[in-house]
């Protein structure tokens, strides 16, 4: 697998391996290579960067898993190996060769340059040949051990750059009157600069003819996804850049054309107006959202400063990917991406040196919070792809707060335009097109937004393009007996009991009327389990027996819930497995009394269960209507595609053994996406953003996978190419969700079904298409008047802006300087004292109490990334009840630094024993210290006490 590729790294790995530092990409290595090489390989690097480079590849040569070349392509270019990720990506290294005898010169005159410039004025000149972390950490060498340290620094930067450097570098040399250190470079660089000048003859067409052999590369993903239904884009419709297979290399490319709906759907935001992009999915937003970009890069030149935001790190990677696509021909256009598990940068560099910035919301909303970014005014464009998630808590509506406080105190003058992407504005729940356009009036003040852009004049072009699916429902009967739910339901009530013994959980939840196997019942556990975290008895040993007890109650119930959720839907056979998976865990890690006893509960009837799942009771009627459709529409058209959406992970996980066990189906392959995660356990636990890729990958180009099952995480944003058949399995939300999951299906002809034993399920189906058609009454009433919806949006802003005011002024809780100590939330042993905490960057919060590791347990982590200059090393938990409490990391040179989570523990006031429950520190009542260097004393910070 990847034998070329592997053949092509091995033939120019002496390129690749003088220009790439391994620690750059460790996110790739901790995937992809055993933790022992991972340390091995960085370990090298400390000695010789190239040494460790050679390693690398080495291992790399030797890979088999799914999808590692692509990952070490994302990564490079993640890291800013701009350079290499081309040169590797066209099997072209011409530009890296033709930068060697710069490479020797500046080796060469190594030693009288380094004390003839000040890499701190050179650097903000320097952003196009350095990547950020190159530049901070020059900054951090120079502060730590001076200049001429940096100097030297900057020097190996430069030496492994994969850019062109050398006319960077004597432009900043001659900017910052470095005058001898540029007569140096020009001086020695004379005879050398012709000696490139001749590579352009023979030279060059050597390179060309060891180039143009290489007949494979790894495509990316398609740039025309977001643009083709049924129809394919004529030669003029290309995306700048691209060309047909059959082109010849060096063909004249033609720049992107619009058609006519989205130059319809972009006119008011070409005229510099604030609106909200409604059109069906599969139109092309994101298209527009781009031409947008490029007309106000030309109206602002040199001015511009335009953030795209994504709410999801799987879209942002899509869009990510797009822009840098479209403007890769114009390398005026700087475009940087910023998402979650990059937030180490600085967004203050990041703005100052990028014209374009794609980015997850957060990112900025961190950026505010923290003062990197002073202001909103510092941009000219804001672009809020699925701009319908302004409301409430969301971090775009944060944003857009911040925005709005800004506007209506008449403090900005210069606020940046706004733009919003959606395929429906048919927020929050309305009966009538009255409350419809209150709802999108209310959107629209929250974006500030007078204008909503909508297809009108060319809607015959747009359905020729966008096809809606046609919309049925499949009632599916329940099953007449079923055995595995009376046993399970009878366990689950036994274990109820089991907990009013210890304490009445009944008071702690106002919860009524819970049913086993259902939503509501997982609500109830979820009240319960944070009312006991506050739970206080006289007591403190009684108070975290009862705590500790009621907390693994009620998780063996959930996972009971969660099985009897997977019986209802799926096989009981699948249902078992989840129970069974959880109980091997449940073993695993050595349990206690109250655990052994619920375990006991299950083992007593597991012979029972596994007779009922081998075939002992009632096949799952829903399955057979499920295989029925899939059978009739495969059998009328094998090449049909579909996108089956599900409620839970556990459930996609169980349809896709099931379809490979079931012999008419099992030619479909089912691939499986679903979200990322933040408990690794369990069936269906989670994706890595790779492994994602790699799904749509193979389903978007490869003929084997006929089917993709899919939570929510792909019915909003996620390119996924035309299918023609969309199947809703017990799944709907409401209208905006309705629109999004039946946009999935894009090829003409294509249907969409909801298949449910639920009536209630269906009646709301059929309600949400009735409320589509009052939202689209809604928009076409405020559009025909809009001084109505002037009127309205003035009057929400106003009213938003007082409330927001008032509660500024209202006493808030105020930080307190009392003593306090942490607890852990389930079985209440002490961690650590208020006093012991520190703030560290602003937003990580570690403890200095070198005792807490008499009180915690620790082990590998098992994806140690850095961010904010912080290194994980080790996960960190309860040494009394294995409960998550956070990490260890390093810091500069500071080692085994406990990082914690507040979710993770309640705060008893040591005075009154009041016990609170925070899931954000931002929220905690008593004052923490900034971390200071000074506090690290070798008495105070020695080695880890155990």
């Amino acid at each position: 697998m990847y034998e070329m590729e592997k053949e092509n790294l091995k033939k120019f790995s002496e390129y690749i391996a003088r220009t790439l530092r391994p620690s750059f990409i460790k996110g790739f290595m901790t995937v992809y290579l055993t933790e022992e090489t991972t340390e091995r390989i960085l370990s090298e690097e400390g000695s010789s960067v190239t040494s460790a480079a050679h390693m690398l590849l080495e291992k790399m040569w030797t890979l088999e898993k799914l999808g590692w070349f692509q990952a070490f392509l994302d990564e490079l270019r993640a890291a800013g190996y701009t350079g290499l990720y081309a040169a590797i990506t066209k099997w072209d290294f011409g530009d890296l060769e033709r930068m060697r005898n710069y490479q020797h010169l500046l080796e060469r005159i190594r030693p009288s340059i380094i004390y003839r410039i000040k890499p701190n004025e050179l650097l903000p000149h320097m952003n196009d040949c350095l990547t950020l972390r190159e530049c901070e950490e020059i900054n951090s060498v120079g502060m730590q051990r001076g200049q001429t340290a940096a100097s030297e620094k900057l020097v190996d930067c430069l030496r492994r750059s994969d850019k062109q450097w050398f006319k960077t570098l004597t432009t900043a040399l001659y900017n910052c009157d470095f005058h001898q250190a540029l007569e140096l470079l020009e001086h020695n660089g004379d005879m050398k600069q012709g000696e490139g000048s001749d590579m352009n003859g023979d030279a060059m067409k050597m390179e060309s003819m060891t180039t143009v052999c290489i007949e494979y590369k790894e495509e990316g993903e398609s740039y025309d996804g977001l643009l083709k239904s049924a129809n394919e884009l004529s030669l003029e419709e290309k995306p700048h850049g691209s060309s047909d297979a059959g082109t010849t290399e060096g063909a004249t490319e033609e720049k992107k054309k619009l058609r006519a709906y989205q130059t319809e759907l972009a006119t008011a935001a070409f005229k510099g107006e604030n609106t909200i992009i409604c059109a069906p999915t599969g139109c092309g937003k994101t298209i527009v959202a781009l031409a947008i970009c490029e007309h106000h890069l030309k109206k602002f030149p040199g001015q511009a400063k335009i953030v795209f935001m994504a709410t999801k790190v799987d879209v942002y990677a899509q869009q990510y990917k797009l822009f840098q696509k479209h403007f890769s021909q114009d390398p005026e256009v700087r475009i940087t991406g910023v998402c979650g598990d990059m937030d180490s940068l600085s967004m203050k560099v990041v703005i100052e040196n990028y014209d374009i910035v794609v980015l997850t919301p957060q990112i900025l909303v961190n950026a505010l919070q923290k003062d990197e970014v002073p202001s909103l005014e510092v941009f000219t464009l804001l672009v809020f792809d699925e701009c319908h998630n302004t409301t409430g808590k969301h971090p775009y509506n944060i944003i857009m707060t911040t925005y709005l406080d800004q506007k209506l105190s008449g403090k900005s003058t210069r606020l940046p335009q706004i733009v919003g992407l959606t395929a429906s504005v048919g927020i929050g729940s309305f009966k009538s097109q009255a409350e419809a356009e209150n709802n999108i009036s209310l959107l629209c003040a929250s974006l500030d937004v007078r204008n909503i852009s909508t297809v009108t004049e060319h809607l015959g072009e747009l359905r020729s393009y966008v096809h809606t699916p046609e919309k049925d429902f499949f009632w599916a009967e329940q099953r007449s007996s079923d055995p595995f739910t009376r046993i399970i339901t009878n366990i689950m009530s036994i274990i109820e009991g089991l907990a009013k013994t210890v304490y009445d959980i009944d008071s702690l939840s106002n919860i009524q009327n819970r049913e086993y196997g259902s939503q509501k019942y997982e609500q109830w556990i979820v009240d319960v389990q944070k009312h006991c975290k506050v739970l206080r008895l006289n007591d403190p040993e009684e108070e975290s027996r009862v705590c500790r007890a009621l907390f693994n109650f009620t998780e063996h119930l959930r996972k009971y819930n969660d099985a009897l959720i997977i019986n209802e839907d799926a096989r009981t056979k699948d249902a078992l497995e989840y129970l069974d998976t959880f109980f091997q865990q449940v073993r695993s890690a050595g349990y206690e009394e109250t655990e052994r006893k619920l375990t006991g509960y299950f083992d007593a009837q597991r012979e029972q269960l596994l007779t009922l799942a081998n075939g002992g009771q009632q096949q799952n009627p829903k399955l057979e209507v499920l295989q029925y459709i899939l059978d009739e529409e495969y059998h009328n058209n094998d090449q049909t595609r579909t996108v089956l959406f599900v409620r839970t992970r556990a459930l996609a996980d169980a349809l896709k053994k099931w379809i490979e066990e079931t012999d008419s189906l099992k030619f479909l392959k089912p691939g499986v996406l679903i979200g990322r995660g933040k408990r690794p356990h369990l069936i269906g636990s989670g994706m890595s953003l790779t492994l994602k890729k790699d799904v749509l990958e193979s389903f978007k180009t490869s003929d084997q996978s006929k089917i993709l099952i899919a939570t929510s995480v792909a019915d909003e944003g996620i390119d996924i190419p035309q299918c023609n058949l969309v199947l809703m399995y017990e799944y709907v939300g409401n209208v905006v969700k309705m629109v999004q999951v039946r946009g999935r299906g894009r090829a003409q002809g294509s249907r969409c079904f909801l298949i449910s034993s639920r009536k209630e399920r269906i009646d709301k189906e059929k309600l949400n298409m009735e409320r589509e058609k009052l939202v689209e009454k809604a928009i076409k009433c405020l559009q025909a008047s809009p001084e109505n919806l002037h009127a309205k949006v003035d009057l929400f802003q106003r009213e938003e802006k007082a409330r927001r005011d008032l509660e500024k002024l209202s006493p808030g809780k105020p930080r307190t300087k009392g003593s306090y100590e942490l607890l852990c939330c389930k079985c209440k042993k002490f961690a650590c004292l208020n006093d012991d905490l520190r703030v560290l960057e602003k937003s990580h919060h570690i403890i200095l109490d070198r005792s807490i590791f008499k009180r915690c347990v620790t082990k590998p982590h098992p994806n140690p990334k850095s961010f904010c200059g912080i290194q994980k090393t080790e996960k960190m938990a309860c040494a009394g009840c294995q409960h998550d409490w956070g990490i260890i990391a390093s810091y500069m040179n500071i080692q085994d630094l406990p990082v914690v989570k507040i979710e993770s523990f309640v705060v008893q006031d040591r005075a009154t024993r009041k016990q609170l429950y925070f899931r954000k520190w931002r929220d905690v009542t008593f004052t923490i210290k900034p971390f200071d260097m000074t506090e690290m004393t070798a008495d105070r910070w020695g080695p880890r006490e155990q």
